[in-house]
């Protein structure tokens, strides 16, 4: 399978480059996912690096270059400080016996990943990993305002740099998505990553709205405050029905001094029916700036902590009653 990847991306890059020259020239490879490889490359034109994104052969298939410009079209006039911005896109003819290559062009960012923070520090103090959520969530408010839906948010997918979040890779997950509806099993392919992704998502609903998102953006948070995502699990099916049908796990098991409030929130953004989330990704990380108990999920606890009472009473009666002997 490493073989197969390795002679994908090699006849890629020989394609990208006839394809690119004179415009781009490209230097390494950066990464590579389930829907594509990303290169660092330099900007002839305007002497700069720049990232520059290749879809996989499968993807280019079912995408097809016609619905590739139309989407990348769209994605394209999203504009935001807290966005990672498209600089340029096209397709590259990679042979008779092989689709066209759609590729775009992204700065590039320096500074690090989520992720690669993560890698160095699990767990986030509690004001940081607000202010980062807060810039991702003004980021997607505004995507969502254009009827634009990420659909893979992910510590991968949020850059830091100079203090401030960004959301890269608007335009993969929504490619894949628009393409034909069954991609995602007939290539064995995901719209999203699997520890991130709403129930909603999972059970591949046409219509995904920014709530989606806004589920996605709280994994992220329990992740960023935990050390893990709220559900794991040793495959995809596993984290599935995790997502669909568990309770989101305490992070007091994992952070003891963290306000209830942040818990309490978290809980309702993960709430696995879109209604019973907060209406947009703003209301969300408002609620985490302000320090404010969701009203529905403040009564939800205090059943919690009332059953839990009542459970506690019922445990003291009977040591009392075995110690005197009833």
């Amino acid at each position: 399978m490493t073989d197969a990847v390795d002679l994908e991306s090699e006849r890629e890059r020989r394609a990208l480059e006839s394809e690119l020259a004179g415009r781009y020239r490209l230097e390494r490879e950066l990464g590579r996912g389930a829907m594509s490889f990303v290169y660092l490359a330099w900007d002839l034109r305007h002497d700069r690096p720049v990232a520059l994104k290749a879809l996989r052969a499968e993807i280019a298939s079912a995408i097809g270059p016609v619905r590739f410009s139309r989407e990348i079209h769209i994605v394209a006039q999203l504009v935001h400080p807290n966005i990672v911005g498209l600089i340029d896109s096209g397709v590259a003819e990679s042979g008779s016996d092989a689709p066209p290559i759609p590729w775009f062009v992204m700065p590039y960012v320096e500074g690090e990943s989520l992720r690669q923070r993560l890698r160095r520090e699990a767990q986030l103090p509690v004001d940081e990993a607000i202010r980062i959520a807060s810039d991702v969530a003004e980021a997607l408010e505004y995507a969502h305002h254009h009827n634009i839906v990420h659909r893979d948010i992910k510590p991968e997918n949020i850059l830091l740099s100079g203090g401030q979040a960004m959301v890269a890779d608007f335009g993969v997950a929504r490619l894949v998505a628009a393409s034909d509806p069954g991609l995602s099993s007939s290539a064995g392919i995901a719209v999203g990553t699997p520890y991130y992704m709403s129930p909603e998502q999972w059970a591949a609903e046409p219509n995904l709205d920014g709530r989606s998102d806004l589920y996605s953006l709280a994994c992220v948070v329990y992740e960023m405050l935990s050390g893990e995502p709220p559900f794991t699990g040793a495959t995809a099916e596993t984290i599935r029905a995790r997502h669909r049908s568990q309770p989101v796990p305490s992070l007091h098991i994992a952070r003891p001094s963290l306000p209830e409030y942040v818990e309490a929130t978290l809980e309702r953004a993960l709430a696995k029916a879109p209604a019973d989330r907060f209406r947009t990704v703003t209301e969300f990380t408002t609620a985490l700036q302000k320090g404010e108990l969701p009203p529905m999920t403040r009564r939800r606890r205090g059943l919690q902590v009332l059953a839990a009472t009542d459970s506690l009473a019922a445990e003291i009666v009977r040591l009392v009653r075995r110690a005197i002997g009833r």
